[in-house]
């Protein structure tokens, strides 16, 4: 079926599961999950199939290495890479519709070649003129994960300091749930965003691109 739109029933079954992670809710609630989430973020997917192939994650967490956490997760998220390395993703979750495009988790050879590009002057300053204008259109910029201090090798009153910091860079937008994410149109509100931050994206593209490691050696 084609898509048209992402139901608030999926909304309301994130709230419920917020409030009761458990596998009996689950196991009982299962057929919510697959009608209101699983079923309409797949079709978004192939609606979008174009920044694609989207990779739908896994509902469970993994819980082999942390006894704290629930064994659900609270949001269902579409990953997609195009041959440039740029990513694009998409989460539908009980607080709404989030999307976002750049690299999220580099690898070590991606962050490498990103923190060079982020020193030299030319490059760097390129940049950061792109972030400031990202930020002015309303997106965040985030990654993965982020050191508390400079890494090694850089001073820590290096001009572009906060870039150097980051294990990623990536624009999102968080829309949160009005009205619209309900109707077909969602699709051309997500392809606007990834539009916008096409300028971070090239960029990326450009100076850092794909990881030439093994899967298992990155990080997403």
């Amino acid at each position: 079926m084609a898509f048209s739109g992402l139901p608030i029933d999926g909304i309301e079954f994130y709230e419920e599961l917020t409030a009761d992670n458990s596998k009996a809710f689950w196991q009982a609630n299962k057929h919510r999950f697959v009608e209101h989430v699983k079923t309409p973020m797949a079709e978004l997917a192939e609606e979008l199939a174009d920044y694609g192939p989207f990779h739908m994650f896994r509902p469970h967490n993994d819980l082999r290495f942390s006894k704290n956490k629930p064994p659900y997760k609270t949001h269902q998220g579409a990953y997609g890479e195009l041959e440039g390395g740029s990513g694009h993703y998409i989460q539908f979750s009980a607080e709404g519709l989030m999307t976002g495009a750049g690299y999220y988790a580099m690898a070590k050879d991606q962050l490498q070649r990103f923190r060079e590009v982020i020193d030299a002057q030319s490059t760097g300053e390129e940049i950061a003129g792109i972030i400031v204008e990202m930020r002015r259109s309303k997106y965040d910029i985030s990654a993965i994960d982020q050191l508390k201090t400079a890494p090694r090798g850089y001073p820590k009153d290096h001009p572009r300091i906060e870039l150097l910091r980051m294990k990623g860079c990536i624009a999102v937008k968080n829309f949160g749930a009005p009205k619209w994410i309900h109707g077909a149109g969602t699709a051309k509100r997500i392809r606007d965003v990834w539009v916008g931050a096409q300028p971070l994206t090239d960029w990326l593209d450009a100076h850092v691109g794909p990881s030439t490691l093994p899967p298992d050696d990155r990080p997403f």
